[in-house]
């Protein structure tokens, strides 16, 4: 009996999610990957490439493009945000630095929902201006910073942020996949997310993080939809700094600085951070398993998302899920994703 193949279908057999695909590999190799379940209540079966919600992994995705416009020349990190955003001159955040941003120990409060009072994009932008400030002596996870990450990108390049992660991550790694805003055309291909009670439906093709649909479902915090095949472009270009031609994508330097825990020493978190990545700790439970290397990075999605790169081993998993559909409130993804990486750490020692 194949250990991983039967987890991925007990998690939907057990309605931990609806749909799941995954994928394990090296650098130069495919070790495996596998689906199952089916697209959502009263949908089709699943398929490998199936279009998943990533949620959060959002962050890293951006957080490569981000680094790529620092390779340009075109931003340092101890950059605050004021330089790039005249709104915020003057204010009791101008001197929030991208550093701090990217590291979630910025003095932005974390997950506020803001759609809740604010219905446009320029409202929403607006309240986050206005949030008061918190104590930035500890690590608080912000989806806010994030937003403001985009919006500072959006300064820099003088273009939209889906443009800008075109141009700087899904071309070069061709990942063709993957989009904010997916067309009609992919609706057939795109796993159910939450029956959502704020917009009386169940959510297909529209980002499932709802201060991301007020901003347009263009966000730096959440947004993009893509599958395993164009995220095992993300992990390889990770692990050797390459595009799948050989180019150069990303320099060692630039990765190691990424993916180091720039965290550790602070109060207020549960898991270590880089540079929008998460980065293994020793607290437990992790989302890494129990196999994965000290040097292993990686980042969840509310959604059930998940990709885990260890550097040690040169090996990586992606395991997207649907796991909000049709509520947010199930359990059992994170012993899910646990034992997956655990299992797949020993499929690469066979």
């Amino acid at each position: 009996m194949d250990p991983i193949q039967s987890l991925i279908e007990q998690g939907a057999a057990q309605h931990v999610y609806s749909c799941a695909a995954y994928a394990i590999g090296t650098p130069d190799r495919l070790l495996k990957e596998g689906y199952a379940g089916c697209l959502g209540e009263g949908r089709a079966a699943a398929e490998q490439d199936t279009i998943y919600d990533l949620a959060s992994v959002t962050k890293v995705l951006v957080t490569m493009a981000f680094m790529r416009l620092f390779e340009q020349g075109k931003v340092c990190l101890e950059d605050t945000i004021a330089l790039y955003l005249p709104q915020y001159r003057g204010t009791n955040k101008e001197t929030i630095t991208l550093w701090q941003l990217l590291t979630h120990t910025s003095v932005l409060h974390g997950q506020a929902p803001l759609y809740r009072s604010a219905h446009t994009k320029e409202d929403l932008l607006e309240a986050i201006r206005q949030l008061p400030p918190r104590d930035n002596s500890t690590v608080e996870y912000s989806s806010q910073g994030f937003i403001v990450l985009g919006q500072v990108m959006e300064a820099i390049e003088d273009k939209a942020l889906d443009q800008i992660l075109q141009e700087q991550l899904f071309t070069p790694l061709n990942m063709e996949h993957t989009t904010y805003n997916p067309p009609a055309a992919w609706q057939s291909r795109i796993a159910s997310t939450e029956n959502c009670p704020w917009r009386g439906h169940v959510v297909i093709g529209q980002v499932h993080d709802e201060n991301a649909v007020v901003l347009g479902g263009v966000a730096a915090h959440a947004g993009i939809f893509s599958n395993t095949q164009d995220l095992i472009q993300v992990a390889r270009a990770m692990l050797t700094g390459r595009t799948p031609e050989g180019q150069r994508y990303l320099h060692e330097a630039t990765i190691r600085l990424m993916t180091q825990d720039h965290t550790g020493a602070m109060k207020g978190t549960q898991l270590a951070r880089g540079l929008g990545w998460q980065v293994k700790s020793a607290h437990r439970p992790s989302p890494f398993g129990d196999l994965f290397s000290a040097a292993s990075y990686g980042h969840t999605g509310f959604t059930g998302t998940g990709i885990f790169i260890d550097p040690t081993r040169q090996l990586f998993t992606v395991l997207l899920t649907n796991r909000v559909h049709p509520t947010r409130h199930g359990s059992g993804i994170e012993h899910i994703r646990r034992t997956f990486n655990n299992l797949a750490v020993l499929l690469a020692e066979e």
